[in-house]
């Protein structure tokens, strides 16, 4: 399991963010206080308090180039 912190601050960034998580097979959780969502779920993601970053957990140790791909997404 990996975890890196996220920024989704715009519907444009939310739609591209799934279109690249929709490419791996491993799932992909967003924690955002007590919730977690789906983070292939448009919906889910939307249901989330986009104003402040969001923990990405993504169910792997495999990620290949999957941070890389999201690499615009992550904040320190």
């Amino acid at each position: 399991m990996k975890k890196v912190k996220i920024n989704l601050n715009s519907i444009t960034a939310v739609k591209e963010f799934v279109s690249i998580v929709m490419m791996y097979d491993f799932d992909v959780d967003l924690v955002s206080g007590r919730y977690a969502v789906d983070a292939k779920s448009i919906m889910g993601i939307f249901s989330l308090d986009l104003a402040n970053s969001i923990q990405l957990v993504a169910h792997t140790e495999d990620v290949g180039d999957f941070f890389d791909k999201i690499k615009d997404f992550i904040v320190d």
